[in-house]
């Protein structure tokens, strides 16, 4: 059965926004699961030159942008947390210099293995107000198949002392489906999570993607029947804790949504900065991708980047794929304003999808059934 749109959000009116994002390609430890750009830390960081690098990065992007405001910035990783607060406060001066970020959300990723109380401090105070605590899992046991440098009373220290730092807004991420896992497991994890009050939780499924360790040597994973019984009773613990669900993955209390990550979901804008980083910006009826170098060594020499225009089959897929991944799906007129394409184009996409249980249509708002959230791969597999 579909659950009830959420009361509090209407996706349907939203503005023109900017975000950035941040990428730090360093961690302590490379994760068998990551195929994110992260590479482990040899010898030191060189943090000055990067942030250095960064500030070049954006002066290269503002060449071309108009917009004075910021709707949010996310620094990313790799381990942003590996990087002092006189950096991270010397990087937020140099990007209010360039833009209004009064009202900005301002996320940093945080790897409990890192923690340390004089870097939260110092983060608050150079104007970080949201952190990102990446515990993926509150057994001793799963974070060493993980490969995480953390355990679990690491998690409860970065918490106590991201709230000890001022920090009024935290996520926990956190996975499920992992090697092994059993239902009790997945739930115990989430009532740990929810035990210590976030604002927002992250709960996604752990997939074996390619070029990680564990695609090289695959996990024995749940089996898809005790996976979806994980989902649905961890779904109903969530919200019967009163985090609502807003995105696939994603779930908050009322008003306290990831803007950023929700900026990705709508198709808005955004620059992207530091090794391996992407963006994405609306110019004159075209969208145009932003790349920069994965390897930090050739990001530090040249951090220009590439452009290039997504086309118009391309462009349909993206702002599918990320809509789609809302509870309330989107309006059409939010396809034609971020996209420039007119909404006929999606016309047998959705008399397809409609018909096979995957999308409702409420006047112009296209909301993805149940069964169209829990298989959004195949949903997109008929845009044509």
């Amino acid at each position: 059965m579909d659950r009830p749109s959420r009361p509090y959000l209407d996706y349907s009116v939203i503005d023109t926004p900017l975000s950035l994002y941040i990428h730090f390609p360093w961690c302590a430890r490379k994760c068998p699961y990551c195929d994110f750009n992260s590479h482990e830390v040899q010898g030191d960081i060189p943090e000055t030159q990067y942030v250095e690098t960064l500030v070049q990065d954006l002066a290269f992007e503002l060449k071309s942008e108009s917009r004075t405001n910021l709707r949010s910035i996310f620094m990313g990783g790799g381990t942003p947390s590996l990087f002092s607060a006189a950096a991270i406060h010397t990087l937020l001066a140099n990007i209010k210099d360039r833009f209004d970020i009064s009202k900005s959300e301002i996320t940093l990723e945080a790897n409990p293995g890192t923690f340390d109380q004089a870097h939260f401090d110092g983060y608050r105070k150079a104007g970080v107000n949201r952190l990102s605590i990446g515990a993926q899992s509150f057994s001793a046991n799963a974070l060493t198949q993980l490969g995480r440098i953390h355990g679990p009373d690491d998690i409860q220290l970065a918490y106590d002392g991201a709230r000890q730092a001022g920090f009024k807004r935290i996520n926990i991420d956190l996975m499920h489906g992992l090697p092994g896992q059993t239902l009790a497991d997945a739930l115990t994890d989430l009532k740990r999570a929810i035990e210590l009050q976030p604002e927002h939780i992250s709960w996604y499924q752990l997939t074996v993607e390619p070029n990680t360790k564990f695609y090289k040597y695959p996990p024995i994973l749940p089996k898809d029947r005790v996976l979806e019984d994980i989902f649905i009773a961890g779904n109903d613990l969530l919200q019967s804790a009163g985090f609502l669900q807003y995105e696939v993955s994603a779930y908050s209390l009322p008003l306290e949504e990831s803007r950023h990550n929700l900026n990705y979901w709508q198709f808005g804008d955004y620059l992207g900065i530091g090794a391996g980083a992407h963006g994405k910006i609306s110019r004159a009826n075209q969208v145009i991708r932003t790349t920069k170098s994965k390897m930090p060594v050739e990001y530090l020499q040249r951090p220009e980047g590439k452009l290039k225009v997504v086309d118009t089959k391309e462009l349909k897929l993206e702002f599918l794929l990320n809509t789609l991944r809302l509870t309330n799906g989107f309006d059409l007129s939010l396809f034609e304003k971020t996209t420039g394409l007119g909404s006929g184009l999606l016309d047998s996409f959705l008399e397809q999808a409609i018909s096979r249980g995957f999308l409702v249509r409420k006047i112009n708002q296209i909301i993805p059934t149940e069964k169209g959230r829990l298989f959004l791969n195949d949903l997109l597999m008929l845009v044509d």
